[in-house]
């Protein structure tokens, strides 16, 4: 965080582009930190409640949200340097804060007092050669790097494809972030109570519905009817439109907190670098995105080519999903031939404990 309030700061005296690049690659530091309060605040808690958890952490993407409305009245007031250098505070401030009021983690600590050395670098990476970290991978390419990524494009898009002032489409953005990351700390508390996995089966459905809507351009018919041509039109408002993307957020933010539920249930000793490389992947989401989607405008010419990326994305993440458990399922159940088998079978293995 100290890192990060630095190069913060010094966005304010870059005089050249490239200076202000490079002070800029500095601010991706603080990125890192997610990663890190992910590692530590899981091992606090037990796993029934590490969802929770997790969500109410995740939950501070509404920072990007408050900033969007709180920054251009600052930069109103103080200029571009003003909002650099009280940003740049306030994360110190909140650095010094988090230094005098926690402690380390309880296993961190044990580790020392016992004399056990540091895992070495390259053990802690030996989780990603499985499959597995990089399909959570994409999954969260598709839940927090789009929903970053909606939030980027919404503005030119509500301006573009329904002719709203750049004021009122920049509110709706801001306003779309605001809830959808709250949401995730609901996300984490059904993690918990109904299972991760569930959480990101209703995520993906409701993701594929919602994507499967929005991509559909506005389309003029003509029926050739018994007195003569009938003419209509299929588009959908601006009012539909708001209400199905928020939707869509709502859906999102309950993935983003599932995703993370999953990492220390199946990797507890290598949080930190499976989180990290989740977080990297979907991070690349959201710079990614908004580029394809002025892409896919100029190449296919339709305001809802966005999402229609989108929902070829969530339809593969979640085909890729289900067929993947399908496969742990008859791996761990051997004796399932048929979908009616599985939950007999499962609800056995709870029974005896074996679940």
């Amino acid at each position: 965080m100290l890192a990060g309030a630095l190069a913060t700061w010094l966005l304010t005296l870059a005089h050249s582009y490239p200076m202000y690049l490079l002070a800029a690659l500095g601010i991706g530091i603080a990125g890192g930190s997610f990663t890190v309060v992910i590692t530590y605040v899981s091992k606090w808690f037990p796993n029934e409640r590490q969802g929770t958890a997790l969500g109410i952490v995740g939950a501070g993407n509404i920072g990007a949200a408050v900033t969007k409305l709180l920054a251009p009245l600052v930069m109103v007031a103080l200029g571009w340097q003003g909002v650099a250098q009280i940003w740049a505070a306030a994360l110190a401030a909140v650095a010094v804060l988090f230094y005098l009021s926690t402690r380390d983690e309880p296993d961190l600590v044990e580790r020392r007092r016992r004399g056990v050395q540091p895992v070495p670098f390259m053990v802690q990476m030996r989780p990603l050669k499985n499959l597995q970290v990089w399909r959570f991978s994409l999954y969260y390419f598709f839940v927090f790097g789009a929903f970053v990524a909606l939030a980027l494009w919404l503005p030119r898009y509500l301006v573009g494809a329904y002719g709203l002032d750049l004021a009122t489409a920049g509110m709706i953005a801001a306003a779309y972030s605001i809830p959808a990351s709250l949401f995730r700390i609901v996300g984490g508390w059904a993690s918990d109570k109904y299972g991760a996995r569930k959480v990101m089966y209703w995520t993906f459905i409701g993701s594929v519905v919602c994507t499967f809507l929005l991509s559909y351009p506005t389309t003029s018919y003509v029926v050739q009817g018994i007195e003569g041509p009938i003419h209509f039109t299929l588009e959908m408002g601006v009012v539909p439109f708001t209400v199905l993307v928020f939707v869509l957020g709502f859906f999102m933010s309950l993935g983003k907190a599932a995703v993370y539920k999953h990492i220390p249930v199946y990797y507890p000793d290598n949080v930190g670098s499976v989180a990290g490389v989740v977080g990297m992947i979907g991070g690349l989401g959201g710079f990614i995105l908004p580029i394809t989607f002025g892409l896919m405008n100029d190449l296919i010419g339709v305001w809802t080519s966005c999402f229609m990326l989108l929902f070829a994305l969530v339809a593969t993440a979640l085909i890729w999903m289900h067929f993947a458990i399908r496969r742990m399922e008859r791996k761990r159940f051997p004796q399932i031939e048929s979908e009616t088998d599985l939950p007999e079978i499962m609800s056995a293995a709870g029974a005896s404990g074996q679940r």
